[in-house]
């Protein structure tokens, strides 16, 4: 059984990640954050009992059902497949605009001895990749997220996206190839 506290560091642990990826579906910062508070609170009340380590499964699979709900809600079925340009040119100017990959992937020391040049690099690539993880269907920009940015099993994901564990072998496979090829086009090599 959880304790208040382990629910509490894992709550904490999670939410600026959590939010990223809602906003990633809904592509409305207002909603991702009710949806992620929703999926906490449900969290909290329903399966607040249960065991730490089952907490991840759990909230990823109650936070992809709040999204679900979401939509079903707007009745807006094909938001899924619009433009995330959307995200990324919306009324906020660039300053107001939450970026995770440079609040992830930066680090204040070494940003410190960095030059100007290589700190415009950096973030340029950074852009490029969080662009075409955009682009990404759905369901793979889903798997590719839980996978590589949730750091899941195969089988945690497959449970937290209601689907096979070759489904998510499958959405990853074809995410890897689209990025790859894409950044490729750029004269990305990673």
């Amino acid at each position: 059984m959880a304790t208040e506290q382990e629910l509490s560091d894992f709550l904490k642990g999670v939410e600026k990640r959590a939010f990223k990826r809602s906003v990633y579906h809904v592509r409305d910062e207002e909603a991702a954050l009710d949806i992620v508070q929703d999926s906490m609170l449900k969290l909290a009340q329903h399966y607040g009992d249960k065991p730490a380590q089952e907490l991840p499964m759990l909230f990823h699979r109650i936070l992809s059902n709040c999204t679900l709900d979401w939509f079903r809600r707007q009745k807006t079925r094909n938001a899924l497949f619009t433009n995330m340009e959307d995200l990324a040119h919306g009324d906020d100017t660039d300053d107001e605009r939450f970026d995770w990959m440079q609040t992830y992937a930066s680090d204040e020391q070494q940003e410190a001895s960095q030059s100007a040049e290589a700190l415009t690099q950096r973030a340029q690539l950074l852009q490029s990749i969080e662009n075409e993880i955009q682009a990404l269907p759905a369901r793979q920009r889903e798997a590719f997220l839980l996978r590589y940015w949730e750091d899941m099993d195969v089988a945690e994901t497959a449970a937290a996206m209601g689907c096979s564990e070759g489904s998510v072998k499958t959405h990853c496979f074809r995410a890897i190839q689209s990025l790859s090829k894409a950044l490729k086009a750029k004269g990305i090599e990673l």
